[in-house]
């Protein structure tokens, strides 16, 4: 049994999609970053980044509870334990494909998108510089991936994979970015086909469903 703590932001989602995607039963443990229960001492020892998600997998690799932070690290490691080499290879080109374009996620998609959304959406002062900053970068990166969705069916190519599962919930919040999707007709088309994905749709709905 696996206990996922979580709210309802986009790394959140992720493993929480995984968790779906690869069948594991999983209690979900609401963790409410809205009332900073993420600083929670409880907390504190699963997550020592005091950052959702996180897991507990009772049945560890060495039979014994293993806490796991981070969502990349959630993503791989449930790929792994389930087998499942579709989502990510056991090795060679193929592994090392998905592992840069869940990189790029994690080091551009996330960060970039995340700091869109404060300085558009909740910052409390308006930072025109930041704004402009951040949304150019975000625009950047849909034409990143419209450029590599424009030749496969999925980012790493034409299976899919822990990429598809850590990008999507970043892209599910296009209406707050400052794009028209028009303009991205391959993201367009990979994230309409995302959407109908069952372990998709049900993991996007933990703990609650994402915002309109």
């Amino acid at each position: 049994m696996i206990d996922l703590y979580t709210w309802g932001t986009p790394n959140g989602k992720k493993a929480s999609i995984m968790l779906e995607e690869v069948g594991l039963a999983y209690n979900v443990h609401p963790i409410n970053i809205m009332k900073d229960e993420q600083f929670g001492a409880d907390f504190l020892k699963i997550s020592p980044n005091n950052k959702i998600p996180a897991i507990v997998d009772e049945d560890g690799p060495d039979g014994d509870p293993m806490p796991l932070f981070e969502s990349g690290a959630i993503l791989i490691y449930l790929a792994e334990k389930c087998q499942r080499e579709d989502l990510l290879p056991a090795s060679g080109e193929n592994r090392y494909n998905v592992l840069q374009w869940l990189m790029f996620q994690m080091g551009g998609v996330g960060p970039m998108f995340g700091q869109t959304h404060h300085f558009l959406q909740f910052a409390k002062e308006d930072v025109p510089y930041a704004k402009e900053r951040y949304s150019t970068e975000l625009q950047r990166l849909y034409g990143v991936m419209n450029t590599q969705l424009a030749d496969n069916e999925y980012l790493a190519g034409d299976v899919f994979s822990i990429a598809d599962i850590a990008t999507y919930p970043w892209v599910s919040r296009y209406a707050w970015h400052p794009i028209d999707m028009a303009d991205y007709p391959h993201v367009k088309r990979w994230y309409d086909r995302l959407s109908k994905r069952e372990s998709v749709e049900a993991g996007m709905n933990v703990p609650t469903p994402p915002p309109a």
